[in-house]
């Protein structure tokens, strides 16, 4: 999945089509991606519903390289992450092609490690709550917090931050 950086995610232009039209196709080419500085790690996002709703639900899709290290976190909503190819070991546990990981809200979870041909998932979160929250001793580094808040939140989640 490594991408250069594009287009904005959600753009105002869809958010036309879908008040609109009541629906809207894209594709994650024409979202847009952006690439964590310290990890290398490329993602995408939209909301389910309007852009700018921290009610709706907002969906990420990221490629971790290869052996790629995220540090223990949290989120403050509940969420669901589905590993679409590689693999990736969780709080010491490996997941494959296919596994669904559920978690809960405020539930520390974590290190994340890429399997050795790297990972590509699609994290599902139940709201616009889905910034990463540090936790114990980790600097907060590996999340990209700054990076992904600074693209994909909306002015109240980033005043929140």
């Amino acid at each position: 999945m490594p991408e250069a950086d594009t287009t904005p995610a959600q753009s105002k232009d869809l958010d036309g089509e879908l008040e609109q039209r009541g629906h809207v196709v894209t594709s994650w080419e024409n979202l847009g991606s952006i690439t964590i500085e310290a990890t290398g790690v490329v993602t995408s996002q939209y909301r389910i519903g309007r852009a700018n709703s921290d009610d709706s639900p907002t969906v990420f899709r990221a490629w971790f390289p290869p052996h790629c290290r995220i540090e223990a976190h949290t989120h403050r909503c509940d969420y669901s992450e589905i590993i679409l190819s590689g693999s990736q070991k969780v709080s010491g546990r490996w997941l494959n092609e296919g596994n669904i990981r559920i978690g809960l809200a405020n539930q520390v979870y974590g290190p994340l490690i890429a399997g050795p041909d790297g990972v590509t998932v699609l994290v599902i979160f139940a709201d616009g709550n889905w910034a990463p929250i540090t936790v114990g001793s980790g600097d907060g580094g590996t999340l990209g917090s700054a990076e992904l808040l600074n693209r994909f939140s909306t002015s109240e989640q980033n005043a929140a931050s």
